[in-house]
Formats: C-alpha cells, structure tokens, sequence
C-alpha cells in the first residue's frame, strides 16, 4: 500500500505598481532627517520625581548647599523651560490663563545669570522653584503631564 501527497503549488504573483499612487518621498531632507534623529536619541522623558525632589531641596527649611546651588539652579531652569514648553506645544489644547502668567513670569528667570553672592543664588532659586512648582500642578490639574505614581 503506497500512500501519495499531493502539495499544492502556489504561483507567485507580481504586483505591479499603482500608475496612479505617486511615489513616496521622505519629508526631510538627508541632514535634517539626521538632526530629527540625533534629538529623539538624546531626549529623556520628564521626571516629574526628580522636579518635585529638587523643589524639595529649594523651598524646604534649610537653604541649599552653596556648592550644590549652581547645578540645582541649572536644573531648576531646564524644568521651567521643558514644562513651559509643554503647555504651549499643543495649538488645540492652549495654556491656561493660569499657565499663561506662570509662562511669563518664569521667562526672564530662565535667561537670568546667576548671582555671585549664595543668599541671591538661594533667593533666585526659591523664586524659580514656586513658579516651577506652581506651573507642574497646573500642567498635572490640565493632564498635560502625569503625576508620581
């Protein structure tokens, strides 16, 4: 008794070009297709822990270390700057009034030198952090971003 298979052949098909679709281009050019890149790969998510720590740090009862008060101030900045940008990215969903202010009355601390003297630093600082902290509630009130889990 032999017992016969039979496997069926399956043809290849060609799929010829649509003449009406037409040919895809990329949006960017080479070099600006590299930039695109270069910042997804450097960007960090928020870490909206690590803001509320260093608002700790700034407004809590004792004032910052003088060594410690140049980077806090740096950091206390770059959050000011992400999270205005945050709530304007979105021209559907618009800042607050609320947001609004707190957008401007952070702006000029964002380019502000430091001060020589640590007591100026400090006060600066404490200054940068209310308004950070004011504007990371408004954004988490918004659900522009989410709070500490």
């Amino acid at each position: 008794m032999t017992i016969s298979l039979t496997v069926p052949v399956l043809e290849k098909r060609v799929v010829s070009p649509t003449p009406n679709v037409p040919k895809w281009t990329p949006p960017l050019e080479q070099d600006d297709l590299r930039h695109v890149l270069a910042r997804i790969t450097a960007w960090s998510p928020l870490d909206v822990q690590a803001i509320f720590d260093d608002l700790d740090t700034t407004i809590g009862n004792q004032p910052p270390p003088k060594a410690a008060t140049p980077a806090l101030v740096e950091r206390l900045r770059s959050y000011l700057k992400r999270l205005s940008a945050i709530a304007v990215a979105d021209p559907k969903f618009p800042p607050t009034d609320e947001m609004t202010v707190l957008i401007e009355r952070g702006r000029p601390m964002q380019d502000a030198r430091l001060p020589a003297d640590h007591q100026q630093a400090v006060g600066m600082a404490r200054r940068m952090a209310f308004v950070t902290s004011d504007l990371v509630e408004k954004l988490i009130e918004a659900r522009y971003i989410k709070d500490v889990a």
